[in-house]
């Protein structure tokens, strides 16, 4: 019972040295308070860390509130039981017991406070505390007073740097002392930093235990930035460095001079083992050119390799410095980082790939079926009723399209980056741009399409569309080019061809043969029968024109001053139309001529007063 009362009463001794400080720490309270009320969290940009943690920080208001109010009602209790009489146990024993309660109170409040900050961990804004080289000794999690989190790191930062300054500092300078509400870190009467029981709280441990590690990282890092930049240091790692210099500038005159070596041995091996580059009768390069080829090549990795081996000898540079010791881990990273994320995507994007390689490879062989079909089709060798065979090749075209927009289709979703926006967007994008553009070509596709399946003419067929006549050369889904008698080239668009009338010459000329046709007008007292028979010489005369079936001839009309007759021949050249008709109007002057038949103008009058006639003296008896 006694021990019992006696560490009571130490404890009460104790807690009446925080009575003195109850004005103060009753100002502050109120104080910071009024500061939480009224500051707009929205304004205040001090810290992100003040901003998260403002409904915290209104709940420690309060609980900091609860636990000075508890502090005076200790000291009044601690006050009456050191008035009390030794003999007065039984007031003792109940002021003692009233006493406990608030300390069970207080590791209540503490809890409450611990479990707060715990919910806070993940989302709180951590402030770090520099060293000398820009290194995380720790980091500040709270305010303190009327400091933030941050302007409590900045100053212990600079206070830390200041003290590096101090010749006289040791390690065993630097003190940990307790103060009423903290520990404190302290250099003679210096305060480094203040250690609060939300910075304990914040960290897991005790306040005493946390400044005495702190104490530990800031003299550990005083200590090294001293020996780091000490004279005899500084110049052991220059030595270092002009060394590690040397040897590169010796790396790279090595490289040059091997690289200038291999331009030598390329330049020798001209008309040797250098030819130039031939595919069957093409060739892809002479040997000059392959020299310059192997020569540019050569410098390309002369370069290649001082950029890589002076970048991997930098960071061995930055590291011998201490203030440049955290460039070296940058610069690995910068091609490490990348090298990283390149290899864990192929590994991660094996599955995708290998899904996209079983599909290419199913559509690839329905393919070669689909193709089988058509050239059994084309050759003949397989016949469907209703299917031309010139039709095999446009379908297998269709399908082909048809089939490889649904490879896409299937293989899209496993494309790297498919889901994400900017993907999308540029698909919608270029679907756009293909919709609005191609509305002219998209026309002449669909016309070739139809063209092919109607089935009008085909390359060397002989045709007129339009008013434009010519040997068909080619044909494509947007443009048919036929070939003039003149050698000219017209391209013409298929929705052009759609829109207008075609003639093929050339569809029945090799089955029955076309039919060519001129008209002569000849007066009225030249007997028909002999005209028929003039022109039926004329034709029977034509090389290019057929005997079976015969030529014929028509009147086609009776007109006032003549009659118009009308000679057709067969030919299975359609292709060279003009070339028979010219031998037709040859032949039709030279066969009315041997029968004294004139042709005249329609307009032409007969008179016979001494006018000479219009046939040729050699053809006259």
């Amino acid at each position: 019972m006694n021990k019992r009362l006696n560490s009571n009463l130490y404890d009460l001794e104790k807690m009446k040295k925080h009575l003195y400080f109850l004005p103060f720490l009753v100002v502050l309270l109120f104080t910071d308070l009024s500061f939480a009320q009224t500051q707009n969290p929205n304004v205040n940009s001090d810290s992100l860390n003040t901003i998260i943690l403002g409904e915290y920080n209104l709940k420690n208001i309060e609980l900091e509130k609860k636990r000075l109010v508890d502090s005076v009602k200790a000291a009044t209790l601690e006050n009456q039981l050191l008035k009390l009489k030794t003999t007065d146990n039984i007031k003792k024993e109940e002021l003692i017991k009233q006493l406990q309660e608030l300390k069970e109170q207080d590791v209540k409040r503490i809890q409450k406070k611990k479990a707060q900050i715990d919910s806070l961990r993940l989302s709180a804004k951590s402030f770090p505390v520099n060293g000398f080289f820009n290194d995380t000794l720790f980091v500040i999690y709270d305010k303190l007073g009327g400091f933030s989190a941050q302007e409590r790191a900045n100053a212990i930062e600079n206070r830390i740097k200041k003290l590096s300054d101090n010749l006289l500092f040791v390690p065993d300078s630097l003190k940990v002392t307790e103060a009423e509400t903290s520990y404190n870190i302290v250099f003679s009467d210096f305060v480094i930093m203040s250690i609060s029981e939300n910075d304990a709280i914040w960290h897991n441990t005790s306040k005493k235990e946390l400044a005495e590690k702190y104490k530990n990282i800031i003299s550990k890092s005083i200590l090294e930035y001293k020996e780091k930049t000490s004279f005899s240091k500084l110049i052991e790692t220059i030595g270092l460095a002009l060394l590690i210099i040397f040897i590169l500038v010796l790396i790279l005159f090595y490289i040059n001079r091997f690289s200038r070596w291999i331009a030598k041995k390329i330049l020798e091996q001209e008309d040797k083992t250098i030819k130039g580059v031939k595919i069957n009768n093409y060739v892809l390069f002479d040997k000059q050119k392959q020299i310059n080829v192997l020569l540019k090549a050569n410098t390309i990795l002369k370069w290649l390799f001082f950029f890589l081996i002076i970048y991997f000898a930098l960071p061995f540079l930055f590291g011998i410095f201490p203030w440049t010791e955290g460039f070296s881990a940058k610069l690995f990273n910068y091609i490490s980082s990348p090298l990283q994320a390149i290899a864990f995507g192929v590994l991660n994007y094996l599955p995708n790939f290998f899904t996209i390689i079983v599909v290419v490879v199913v559509f690839r062989y329905i393919l070669k079926g689909v193709r089988f079909f058509r050239d059994e089709i084309e050759n003949e060798q397989l016949k469907i009723n209703g299917f031309y065979p010139d039709w095999a090749s446009p379908t297998y075209q269709i399908i082909r399209i048809l089939m490889m927009a649904f490879m896409i289709v299937a293989i899209f979703p496993y494309l790297p980056g498919s889901d994400s926006p900017v993907f999308k967007g540029v698909s919608v994008f270029l679907g756009v741009i293909f919709t609005f553009g191609s509305s002219g070509p998209l026309s002449n596709v669909i016309a070739g399409l139809v063209l092919t399946y109607m089935r009008l003419f085909k390359i060397g067929d002989n045709v007129k569309i339009g008013e434009l006549a010519g040997n068909v050369v080619e044909k494509s889904l947007l443009v048919t080019r036929i070939k003039t008698i003149k050698n000219e080239i017209i391209s013409i668009p298929n929705s052009s061809i759609m829109s207008s009338s075609t003639v093929n010459f050339s569809s029945e000329s090799d089955k029955s043969g076309l039919i060519l046709h001129t008209t002569v007008t000849i007066g009225y007292d030249v007997p028909w029968v002999n005209m028929h028979q003039a022109l039926l010489n004329a034709a029977d005369r034509a090389e290019l024109a057929l005997k079976d079936p015969k030529p014929f001839v028509l009147q086609t009309s009776l007109d006032d001053f003549y009659v118009s007759y009308q000679i057709n021949v067969y030919t299975k050249e359609a292709n060279r139309q003009a070339l028979v008709y010219s031998q037709l109007h040859a032949n039709i002057q030279d066969c009315c001529n041997e029968m004294g038949i004139e042709i005249l103008s329609p307009h032409y009058r007969a008179e016979r007063d001494g006018n000479k006639t219009t046939i040729p003296e050699s053809y006259q008896k």
